[in-house]
C-alpha cells in the first residue's frame, strides 16, 4: 500500500484528463505524468474531467463526469442504454475510425502476441451498421422489487437491464419480447433466477434468416415444460407471418450455457431456411450461423478468394460448423473434407451438401485435435487448408498435423486477434510466412472483428 500513494492520482478524485487511444476492449487511454488511466466511453481526443474509481500499482480505472472537448470522432449514441450495457463498446464512436480501431486492435496483437510484423492491407467495413444481427437472445429474470424483466445482462454482471428495443437486431425482436413478458405476467409464470437456480422462464431467444424473412422464436427453460402452452404459441404467432419454428428448450442445468440439450417443438418445424454464398441453408436453435450474414458472406468470400482454390485440389476445413466455407470451396475443388466437433452441426452440414447438390464433400463429427491427426496418418494430403476456430483458437494437436502435411496455402478465418496472433506464430516457427493479412467488421459497434489470413510454405 506504500506504494501506491506515491502514485499521481488517487481514488475518488477528479482529473481533468486527455484521451491518447482506445484499448481492444473499447477503452479511452489517457496518462497522468506518465501514469496509466482507462475511462470507458471515451474515444481518442476527447479532453475530459474523470473520477478515478479504482486504482492499480502500474494503473487505474476512470469514470466520465463531463465532456470539457468532444474528439472529432466522437458521435451521438442511438441507444438509451448505451453507458449501462455494455453490449456496444463503440458507439459513440464515428465508423470510419472503429474501422481504424480494429485495424489496429488486429495489428497489435500480431505484434505483440506473436512477434509478427505484419500490415492490416485491407479492412471491409459493414454497409449497415445497425440492425444487422439475425440472432438475438434476451435473458429473462427478475429486477429487485421482483417484477419479471427481459433485456440484456448489465457490464461485467448478471443484473439485467429492461429493454425495449436493441438497435443491432431486427425491430421485430421488441415487439416478440412484448409478447412473451406480457404472458408471463398473464399467467403467472416464474422467471429464473441464477443465484437460487429457480423459476421457469430463463431466456427468449430469436433467429432470423434475412433472405427469406423466416423466423424461428426458442423459448428456454428451467423445466420439461412451461405452463399455456398454446396460449403462448397463439401470442406469439400474432407477431408475424413469417415465424416459421416456436420451440422450447429444456434447460435445467445450473449454467451459463444459453440452451440445453432438449428441444420440444411447439410450431412448425424445427429448423429456417436461409442463403448464403448462393447456398441453401437449413438453420436448427444450435446451429452455428454467423449473427451477421451480409458481412460473412464478404468474409467467406475473400477467404475462398484467398485460397485459390482449383478443381485439382483437396481442401481440408477445420471447424466447418454447418459446412458454410466448406461448400462454398466444394463448387471450385476437386474435395473437401470437414471437421466439426458439434455432432449437430455435422448433421446440418450433411444435409445441407445434399440440399445444395454438393457430393464431393465429406464431413466428420470429431475434435479436431484427434481427426485431423488421424487423417494425416491415413493418407490425406489437402492442397488447401482452412481454420475458422472459436474464439480460444486452434490447439498444437492440429497445427502440428497441418505442418506435417505441408499443404500448399493455409487461410485462417478468426474471431479473435489474440488467439490468431499466437497460432500463427505457430504455423510461422513451423515453415511458413503471412501473405495477406484482410480485417472484416461483423460486428459494427463493438470491439469484436474478425480476421482472414492468407498464408503460404517458406519453401515456396
Amino acid at each position: 500500500m506504500a506504494k501506491l500513494k506515491n502514485l499521481p492520482v488517487e481514488k475518488n478524485k477528479e482529473y481533468e484528463l486527455y484521451i491518447e487511444s482506445v484499448t481492444s476492449e473499447g477503452m479511452g487511454v489517457a496518462h497522468i505524468e506518465g501514469f496509466c488511466v482507462f475511462v470507458q466511453g471515451t474515444v481518442t481526443g476527447d479532453r475530459i474531467r474523470a473520477l478515478i474509481v479504482k486504482v492499480k500499482s502500474s494503473y487505474a480505472y476512470g469514470k466520465i463526469i463531463s465532456i470539457i472537448e468532444k474528439s472529432q470522432y466522437r458521435t451521438e449514441t442511438v441507444c438509451p442504454v448505451f453507458s449501462k450495457c455494455g453490449g456496444c463498446q463503440l458507439m459513440h464512436i464515428d465508423y470510419s475510425y472503429q474501422l481504424e480501431i480494429k485495424k489496429s486492435i488486429i495489428e497489435n496483437a500480431l505484434s505483440r502476441i506473436g512477434g509478427l510484423n505484419a500490415v492490416v492491407s485491407e479492412m471491409i467495413g459493414a454497409d449497415n451498421q445497425f440492425r444487422y444481427r439475425n440472432k438475438m437472445i434476451f435473458p429473462v429474470g427478475a429486477d429487485k422489487n421482483n417484477n419479471p424483466v427481459c433485456g440484456f445482462f448489465r457490464e461485467r454482471s448478471h443484473d439485467i437491464i429492461p429493454l425495449e428495443d436493441c438497435a443491432l437486431g431486427s425491430e421485430i425482436n421488441s415487439k416478440i419480447i412484448n409478447i412473451f413478458m406480457d404472458f408471463i405476467k398473464q399467467y403467472n409464470i416464474s422467471v429464473y433466477s441464477e443465484e437460487k437456480h429457480e423459476g421457469i422462464a430463463r431466456r427468449i431467444f430469436v433467429r432470423e434468416a434475412f433472405n427469406t424473412n423466416e423466423l424461428m422464436i426458442v423459448i428456454s427453460v428451467n423445466a420439461d415444460r412451461i405452463p399455456h402452452e398454446k396460449e403462448l404459441v397463439n401470442a406469439l404467432l400474432s407477431v408475424s407471418d413469417n415465424i416459421k419454428s416456436i420451440i422450447l428448450n429444456v434447460n435445467k442445468k445450473r449454467t451459463n450455457l444459453v440452451l440445453g440439450d432438449k428441444n420440444v417443438l411447439l410450431y412448425g418445424r424445427e429448423y429456417i431456411v436461409d442463403y448464403l454464398c448462393d447456398l441453401k441453408f437449413e438453420i436448427s436453435p444450435n446451429s452455428f450461423f454467423q449473427v451477421n450474414p451480409h458481412q460473412t458472406k464478404k468474409l467467406y468470400d475473400k477467404a475462398i478468394d484467398m485460397a485459390k482454390i482449383t478443381q485439382n485440389d483437396r481442401v481440408l476445413d477445420i471447424y466447418c460448423g454447418i459446412g458454410t466455407i466448406s461448400l462454398a470451396a466444394a463448387k471450385k475443388a476437386k474435395y473437401v473434407i470437414g471437421v466439426e466437433i458439434v455432432e449437430q452441426a455435422i448433421s446440418d452440414a450433411k444435409k445441407n451438401a445434399e440440399r445444395n447438390g454438393i457430393y464431393n464433400a465429406e464431413f466428420y463429427a470429431a475434435d479436431a485435435a484427434e481427426i485431423v491427426p488421424e487423417l494425416i496418418e491415413k493418407g490425406e494430403k489437402p492442397d488447401v487448408v482452412i481454420l475458422d476456430p472459436p474464439r480460444k483458437g486452434s490447439d498444437e494437436n492440429t497445427l502440428a498435423a497441418i505442418l506435417k502435411v505441408k499443404p500448399d496455402r493455409i487461410v485462417y478465418v478468426s474471431c479473435n486477434p489474440a488467439t490468431l496472433a499466437r497460432d500463427l506464430k505457430f504455423l510461422c516457427d513451423g515453415g511458413y510466412h503471412i501473405k495477406k493479412v484482410c480485417g472484416v467488421d461483423m460486428f459494427p459497434q463493438t470491439v469484436h472483428v474478425e480476421t482472414v489470413v492468407l498464408m503460404s510454405r517458406k519453401d515456396k
